[in-house]
């Protein structure tokens, strides 16, 4: 029964990253691209944990971590750069 739950959840964050790339494609502000990006690296750290837990290894867990942090800087870093125009100063 969880392997029909998992897969059923691997549907659901797919047609996610699939509605966000949608999103980016055809938003008009610069704002909305960098919230559905964001949202995107969400969904994708959503799925790296499904895809540990389908494969029962902890790698994936510590590789999500990885990149929710990237993601977290990146998406501060941008809209501080579209907010002052430079990111360090």
């Amino acid at each position: 029964m969880i392997t029909y739950a998992i897969y059923f959840t691997f549907a659901c964050f797919g047609a996610g990253l699939l509605m966000n790339l949608y999103k980016i494609a055809t938003a008009k502000g610069v704002g909305d691209r960098v919230l559905a990006l964001d949202t995107m690296v969400i969904n994708a750290i959503a799925l790296m944990i499904l895809y540990g837990l389908a494969l029962g290894t902890e790698v994936f867990f510590e590789a999500a971590m990885i990149i929710a942090m990237l993601g977290f800087v990146s998406t501060v870093a941008y809209a501080r750069f579209l907010l002052r125009g430079n990111i360090i100063e």
